[in-house]
């Protein structure tokens, strides 16, 4: 059951401020796409069962069967924020609680390095992902570059928090010196590569931009989530209750106040984090896994966490899973992260524009774009090519920056190599369709304005990768992608029968298309 259809997606798309366009971004297996499945769950286009072992974004057969992520798969979501009063926390005002959230699921291996630059391009906001076991790798830090390069804004969750209590069986006083430790590695890249446009986008739980879960369970938090359940509970604010939460506070029973000091009367005291966030989750999965069957009931009835008819049957990890996923949806805990906390176009346009647009600042594609105007000269970047089911046709995947991309209209092609002025690599042709690219499938959809993710029918002859479509004659282009790794293999081939050659300049192209880093 879908619970969206394309005329409100289409709907959305005319509210730039309650947009956001983000990729998901980590090192090879730390489950990008297993935590991206959450999110499609909530909006309905997989089932809750099947959510962490789908994969939906994982769209080829290679993908499936290897369990790896191959090519980057976008697809938008309906999004909105469990409770209405979280509205007032967004920087740019809005009055909907309705968002779109156009979502790329990017690959982690250096080797499709390339596809996450061109997710990057067309994205304002990144979730990282990282594992708490392994922590920040390589391919962690050299996508985060990539992100920041791009001025783009980062989110961390950190994964399979599962298996650091199912199988290293850590303490709550280890496990949050581990969470410490990741963040901290974190913020060490994003200060690296300080830029001062973009200003301090370094992550804090505290501040709501860290969320900690499990993929593969299907369940996260954040201390915002936390911090409102004790605010609640004792009638302090949210925002006080949240700095406490994380860092050295502790809360003294006996005094019933808080303090910096971790001991009182000799006594060790808890850590605030420890005993509020960490302590319910360590009890549901103390009494779940020793199967200590008395127990489980009153912690179900405090958590105020209430089982279906086939569920009360469940037992083990089935039984954590259900339970977990009721309590701390990780839906709910990453939307609220990535509503409040990414840039809509509106804003992150404004200070993109410099590092996208290679003309003057102050023409008018410029002002288009800086102002994510719909009405303005139609700028759109095509990031990639993705293959069509149709053998041979591609579909053309990219950005509106200002205008609106209409089925039919005439665009200018802008190939990487034309210069303002002269003939070189450019073509006037129409856009025959324009389409909404939704993981495995595509939906046909009128028009985009600006600020939105669309794919391209009929213009893949014109373009080879990536390109600018303008219609404006003084337009100059978008400036090219950079990519962090450079091809490494060379091979030549040639045929046995002369008569096969064209066949092999075809497949050529085709594979020069379908890769942004493919030389041919």
């Amino acid at each position: 059951m879908v619970n969206f259809t394309v005329e409100e997606i289409r709907g959305l798309m005319d509210n730039p401020a309650n947009i956001r366009n983000m990729c998901v971004i980590a090192h090879v297996d730390h489950g990008k796409s297993t935590l991206t499945d959450s999110l499609v769950q909530r909006a309905g286009i997989i089932s809750a069962k099947n959510a962490g072992s789908a994969r939906f974004t994982d769209t080829r057969p290679d993908e499936q069967e290897r369990g790896v992520t191959i090519k980057s798969t976008a697809i938008s979501l309906y999004g909105e924020l469990a409770e209405k009063e979280d509205i007032k926390d967004i920087p740019v005002k809005t009055d909907k609680n309705e968002f779109l959230v156009n979502l790329i699921d990017s690959p982690g291996h250096v080797d499709f390095s390339s596809e996450v630059t061109a997710a990057l391009r067309v994205t304002d906001g990144a979730l990282v992902v990282v594992d708490t076991i392994e922590g920040v790798c390589v391919q962690t830090e050299t996508v985060l570059r990539q992100a920041l390069g791009e001025r783009i804004k980062p989110v961390v969750v950190i994964n399979k928090v599962d298996r650091a209590l199912l199988e290293l069986q850590l303490s709550k006083e280890d496990l949050f010196q581990n969470f410490s430790r990741v963040i901290e590695s974190v913020n060490v890249v994003i200060a690296t590569y300080f830029d001062k446009v973009l200003g301090d986008v370094q992550v804090m739980p505290d501040r709501g931009t860290v969320a900690f879960g499990s993929g593969l369970h299907g369940w996260a938090f954040t201390l915002r989530q936390f911090a409102g359940r004790y605010a609640k509970k004792f009638g302090v604010d949210r925002n006080k209750m949240m700095e406490r939460l994380w860092g050295d506070n502790f809360f003294n029973p006996a005094t019933k106040k808080w303090t910096k000091n971790g001991t009182h009367e000799g006594k060790q005291l808890e850590r605030a984090f420890n005993q509020f966030c960490l302590d319910p989750i360590f009890r549901i999965f103390d009494s779940i896994m020793n199967f200590k069957k008395e127990e489980i009931p009153k912690i179900l009835d405090k958590l105020e966490v209430k089982l279906q008819g086939d569920e009360r049957d469940l037992e083990g990890k089935q039984l954590l899973k259900v339970v977990m996923r009721k309590f701390l949806p990780a839906a709910d805990a990453l939307m609220e992260m990535m509503i409040i906390h990414l840039p809509s176009p509106i804003t992150a346009q404004k200070y993109r524009m410099e590092t996208l647009y290679e003309g003057p600042s102050d023409d008018e594609c410029a002002i288009g774009i800086r102002d994510c105007d719909h009405k303005g000269p139609l700028m759109i970047y095509v990031s990639k090519m993705v293959p069509t089911s149709d053998k041979g046709r591609f579909y053309a995947f990219g950005r509106v920056f200002s205008g609106t991309a209409r089925s039919g209209i005439k665009v200018r092609i802008q190939g990487p190599n034309f210069i303002p002025g002269k003939k070189e690599d450019l073509f006037i042709k129409s856009i025959q369709r324009t389409i909404l690219m939704m993981g495995r499938y595509t939906e046909p959809i009128e028009d985009v304005p600006a600020g939105n993710i669309l794919g391209l029918v009929g213009i893949d002859q014109f373009l080879l990768k990536s390109g600018t479509l303008t219609t404006s004659e003084t337009a100059h282009n978008m400036r090219v992608m950079k990519f962090s790794v450079s091809p490494v293999v060379q091979r030549s081939v040639e045929v046995k029968n002369a008569n096969d050659l064209p066949k092999l300049v075809e497949g050529l192209k085709r594979l020069s298309k379908s890769d942004p880093c493919v030389l041919t």
